[in-house]
């Protein structure tokens, strides 16, 4: 059982679901920033940069602990799928992702509000979805819930019956890798 507690810079369930899973305290303090990729940003430079901004601006906001800030993209044919912008962009996600696979990155920053020092890395997964026909996405999109997800999809949702399978971390997929989480927190409190 991890003997920390966190500042989490963020607002997703997902991600409060995945700490309290593994008994990580934490108090939620969402960091509400531009999540715009840069010209010329690589997929991995752009979920740190992020996860770090993420972490600092909430940072600010306290004189003491370590904040925990995050960030998730779908990668396909190397384009950068956040949230979609709405129920024809996450049709327009979906159909790009489907029958094939893509790569889910997150980013993670680990940040002490009362020093300024801070880690950075990232996780990397491939997941192979099935072929999906017009009308599972529809039916799919009309449920609501791709629509705060990256990518367009939740595999711990009802997408999960898409998935054909994964390579690398399925936590990072939900939106935060765990195991990368645990082991940064631990070598910064060296």
């Amino acid at each position: 059982m991890p003997d920390y507690a966190l500042i989490l810079a963020s607002n997703s369930p997902r991600r409060r679901e995945l700490l309290e899973q593994a008994g990580i305290k934490y108090v939620a303090d969402p960091a509400h920033v531009d999540e715009t990729a840069l010209p010329g940003e690589t997929p991995e430079d752009h979920v740190r940069r992020l996860a770090l901004f993420k972490a600092e601006t909430t940072a600010k906001r306290h004189a003491s602990g370590l904040v925990l800030g995050a960030d998730t993209v779908v990668v396909v044919d190397g384009e950068i799928l956040g949230k979609p912008a709405g129920e024809a962009d996450a049709v327009r996600m979906l159909g790009l992702i489907s029958g094939r696979e893509h790569e889910v990155i997150t980013g993670v920053a680990i940040y002490d509000a009362a020093t300024g020092r801070s880690a950075v890395s990232y996780a990397s997964t491939a997941v192979r979805m099935r072929a999906l026909s017009p009308d599972e996405v529809l039916e799919y999109v009309a449920t609501g819930e791709p629509m705060d997800k990256a990518g367009a999809y939740g595999i711990q949702g009802r997408a999960a019956i898409f998935v054909e399978g994964i390579t690398g971390c399925f936590f990072n997929v939900v939106g935060l890798p765990l195991a990368l989480t645990d082991k940064m927190v631990r070598e910064f409190l060296k």
